[in-house]
C-alpha cells in the first residue's frame, strides 16, 4: 500500500513546480498537465529514498528520450545544492534516506544549462517590486540586442558568446529548392503530360476530352560543412559548430542531408557527433572525434583526403559547399590549389566563410586566400551574428566568380 507523505503547508506543490519551471529554462517542455501528474504521482507513490523521487517525476514530466540526459543534470543540481536540499528535507522530506557514495564531479552534457535555470528560479524574488514609471531619450542610445549582433566574436565575453550562441540556435538558413528530372500530375503546370493524355483518350476510345499537365518535382539540395579548427579559427569554429548544429535541428529545415567535417591537421567527420539532440553534448562528442582542435593547418592534404574518401558519398545531387577557414595555410600551396578546384568543380556551389573580412581594408595577399579566391562561388564574412544573417542572400544569389577575379587582379575589396 502506497505510504503518503507528510503534511507541508505546500512545500511540495512548491518545489515539484520550481523543478518544473528549471526544466523548461533547459529546454524541456513541461505542461501545467505535466507537473499536476507528478505532484499526484508523488502523492501517492510516497517515496524514502532519492531514487523513488527520481524515477517519479521523470515518469511524470519526460516523453521524449533526448530530454532523458537534461533531466538527470537537472536533477542532480535539484538535489546536490546543500542549502537547498537542507530546507527541502526539513520542510517535507523528513523520511528521505540519501543513497551513499560521492557523485561524479566531472562537467556532462546539459549540466551547464541545468545549473543556470535553477540558480536563475532561486534567484527569483518572493514578491515582484514596484515598477517605477522611468522617461529616457534614446534618440542616442542603442539596443543591446543591435550592439551584440554587429560584435565580433573574438571580442565577446563569456556571457555573450553563450547569448550569440543561443540567437545562432534560433537562426534560420533559406535556401531554394532544386528542380529534379521527375515529373508530378498538377492541375496547373508549364508541361502537358502526353502519357496520361494518351492512357486517357485509350479508355474512351481515342477521344480526348481534357489536356493533363505536369510539374517539376522539388527537393531541397544537401549541405556540406568544411570547418577549419586550427589555433587562427578556435572561437570562429566553435560558434559555426552551434550554428551547423542549429541547421540540422532546424523544426522546419530546407535542406536535406547536412554533412559537417572539421579540419586542422587532419579530416574528421563529425556529422554523427552534431546530430545529437543536446547541443552541449554534441559539441562535446565533436570535440573527441576531432583531437587537433587549435593546432596547425595543413588545407590541401586535408581536402585531398575529403576528395579522395568522401566527395562522392556527400557531394551527389547538387551539393552546396561551405568552406569555413582564415585562408592561413603551412602546407603546399600547389596541393591546396588542385584541391579547391577538384571540389569546386564536384558541387553546386562553393561558398567561402572567411572571418577575416570584417576588416574593412581587406586585400587577398596572403598565398593561401589567393589559391582558395578563384576557385569559389561567393566570398562572405563569418565573424558575428549579422554575417551569418546574411547567408541567405548568398545562397539565393548568383555566383561571384568575376567579382573575386577582380579583387585578386586589383588586390582590394
Amino acid at each position: 500500500m502506497a505510504r503518503s507523505l507528510p503534511q507541508t503547508d505546500g512545500r511540495l506543490v512548491e518545489n515539484i513546480v520550481h523543478f518544473a519551471r528549471a526544466l523548461r529554462k533547459a529546454g524541456v517542455l513541461v505542461g501545467p498537465g505535466q507537473v499536476q501528474t507528478a505532484i499526484q504521482a508523488v502523492r501517492q507513490a510516497g517515496f524514502s529514498k532519492r531514487q523513488d523521487f527520481y524515477y517519479t517525476l521523470r515518469a511524470s514530466m519526460i516523453n521524449r528520450p533526448e530530454h532523458l540526459e537534461t533531466f538527470h543534470q537537472v536533477f542532480t543540481f535539484f538535489w546536490r545544492d546543500p542549502d537547498y536540499l537542507e530546507r527541502m528535507m526539513k520542510m517535507m522530506l523528513p523520511l528521505v534516506q540519501a543513497i551513499g557514495g560521492e557523485e561524479d564531479q566531472t562537467p556532462k552534457a546539459a549540466e551547464r544549462r541545468a545549473a543556470e535555470a535553477l540558480m536563475e528560479e532561486q534567484n527569483r524574488p518572493s514578491q515582484a517590486p514596484e515598477q517605477q514609471e522611468v522617461e529616457l531619450d534614446a534618440q542616442l542610445t542603442f539596443s543591446p540586442n543591435e550592439i551584440l549582433r554587429g560584435m565580433d566574436f573574438e571580442q565577446m565575453s563569456a556571457a555573450e558568446i553563450h547569448e550569440a550562441a543561443r540567437a545562432i540556435r534560433n537562426m534560420r538558413l533559406p535556401v531554394e529548392p532544386l528542380k529534379t528530372r521527375r515529373h508530378l500530375a498538377a492541375p496547373i503546370g508549364p508541361r502537358p503530360d502526353t502519357r496520361a493524355i494518351l492512357r486517357r483518350a485509350l479508355r474512351r476510345g481515342g477521344e480526348i476530352d481534357r489536356l493533363s499537365l505536369k510539374k517539376p518535382v522539388t527537393r531541397p539540395p544537401n549541405l556540406v560543412v568544411l570547418c577549419d579548427i586550427s589555433g587562427s579559427m578556435s572561437v570562429y569554429s566553435r560558434m559555426m559548430m552551434h550554428f551547423v548544429h542549429a541547421l540540422i535541428w532546424a523544426p522546419h529545415p530546407g535542406w536535406g542531408r547536412i554533412s559537417a567535417f572539421t579540419f586542422g591537421t587532419r579530416l574528421t567527420n563529425v556529422s554523427r557527433a552534431l546530430h545529437l539532440k543536446d547541443v552541449d553534448q554534441a559539441l562535446a562528442a565533436a570535440g573527441q572525434d576531432a583531437p587537433d582542435w587549435q593546432g596547425g593547418t595543413r588545407m590541401g592534404a586535408a581536402l585531398a583526403t575529403f576528395n579522395r574518401q568522401w566527395s562522392r558519398r556527400v557531394l551527389g545531387q547538387g551539393a552546396v559547399v561551405l568552406l569555413i577557414t582564415d585562408g592561413l595555410e603551412r602546407g603546399d600551396l600547389d596541393q591546396l590549389q588542385i584541391e579547391v578546384e577538384r571540389l569546386s568543380l564536384s558541387c553546386r556551389r562553393l561558398i567561402w566563410l572567411n572571418p577575416l573580412l570584417r576588416w574593412d581594408h581587406f586585400t587577398p595577399e596572403a598565398a593561401g586566400i589567393r589559391a582558395i579566391l578563384p576557385m569559389v562561388d561567393s566570398f562572405h564574412a563569418c565573424h558575428s551574428l549579422n554575417s551569418l544573417a546574411d547567408l541567405g542572400t548568398a545562397l539565393s544569389g548568383e555566383g561571384e566568380k568575376g567579382r573575386l577575379v577582380s579583387m585578386l587582379e586589383t588586390g582590394g575589396g
